[in-house]
C-alpha cells in the first residue's frame, strides 16, 4: 500500500471515529445524548447549533440503536437516545425506562457506497453478484436498524441467498463505513446521512437504495428516565430542539426526510 492511500485510509477513519466517545475537552457536561452511528455527522451539527441557542454543553455517545439500548438497561448514564428506529425507543418506553412517548424525528434513507474507481452500480443490486466485489459490508441487522433494512433490500431483489458469502458484518454504521472507506470491503451499505456529511460527500460514490425495497427507517427520540430523573430541564429542551425549524433543516441537509408529523 503507498503511503498516500495509507494517510487517506488513516484521516478518514479519524473522521469516522472522531464523535464515537463524545467530546472530551467539555468540562462541564449538562446534557450525555445516545446517538444511532447513522446521525453522528447530523447530529454534530445540530450539537453546534443547540450549544449556541442553550449555552448548554451536550456530550454525544456513538453506537448501533441496539448496542445504546441494552446501555441503557444496564443502567448508562444516558439522557435521551435518538436511535435509527423506532423499536429501540418503543422498548425502552414500554419497560419504563423512557419517560416519553416515542417520536419520530426524521425518517433515514439507504445507500450503497463505494472507493472503487470506475465501479458501475444499479439500482437493482445485480451489481453485487459480479466477482469483482467480493465482500459487501453491511451493519449488523441484530443491532443496526439500516443493517435490517439493507438485508431487507437484498431479500426485496432476490439476492440474500446468493450474496450471503460475501456479508461482511459490521457493529454498527459506523464501523461499517470504515470496511468501505479502507476498502477492506469493496462496497457497503450506509445511511445516506454518512455520504453527504461535508466532510465525506466528495469520498467515492454511490447512489440511493430504492426506497421501495426496504422499509421505512423511521428514527425516534425518547428521554430516558436517567434523564428525567437527573436533568429534566436541558432533556426537554434538547428533545423538543430536534423537531425545531434549525434542527429540521439540519435534517434534510443530511438527506433525511420529514416525518408526518410536519406533513
Amino acid at each position: 500500500m503507498n503511503v498516500g492511500r495509507k494517510f487517506f485510509e488513516l484521516l478518514i477513519i479519524s473522521i469516522l471515529c472522531f464523535s464515537c466517545g463524545g467530546n472530551k475537552q467539555k468540562k462541564n457536561i449538562d446534557l450525555t445524548v445516545a446517538v444511532a452511528a447513522n446521525a453522528q455527522f447530523a447530529m454534530e451539527a445540530i450539537e453546534v447549533a443547540f450549544e449556541e441557542q442553550t449555552h448548554k454543553n451536550i456530550e454525544i455517545v456513538i453506537g448501533s440503536s441496539g448496542k445504546l439500548t441494552a446501555q441503557i438497561k444496564q443502567g448508562a448514564p444516558y439522557d435521551v437516545l435518538v436511535a435509527a428506529n423506532m423499536k429501540y425507543p418503543n422498548y425502552l418506553y414500554k419497560e419504563g425506562l423512557a419517560t416519553t412517548n416515542p417520536k419520530v424525528y426524521a425518517l433515514g434513507a439507504l445507500v450503497i457506497w463505494t472507493m472503487a474507481e470506475n465501479l458501475e452500480m444499479t439500482e437493482d443490486l445485480s451489481f453485487l453478484k459480479n466477482s469483482s466485489i467480493q465482500k459487501i459490508a453491511v451493519a449488523n441487522p441484530k443491532n443496526a436498524p439500516y443493517g435490517e433494512q439493507a438485508i431487507n433490500a437484498l431479500r426485496y431483489y432476490d439476492l440474500k441467498e446468493t450474496l450471503n458469502a460475501k456479508l461482511v458484518f459490521g457493529e454498527s454504521i459506523a464501523q461499517t463505513n470504515q470496511y468501505i472507506t479502507t476498502r477492506n470491503c469493496e462496497v457497503g451499505f450506509t445511511a445516506k446521512s454518512v455520504v453527504l456529511a461535508p466532510k465525506l460527500k466528495d469520498t467515492g460514490s454511490w447512489i440511493a437504495v430504492p426506497k421501495t425495497a426496504y422499509q421505512a427507517i423511521e428514527q425516534g427520540v425518547v428521554i430516558t428516565k436517567y434523564g428525567t430523573r437527573e436533568h429534566a430541564e436541558v432533556a426537554q429542551q434538547f428533545y423538543d430542539f430536534l423537531f425545531s425549524t434549525t434542527a429540521q433543516r439540519i435534517f434534510q441537509d443530511y438527506g433525511y426526510t420529514k416525518p408526518s408529523i410536519f406533513q
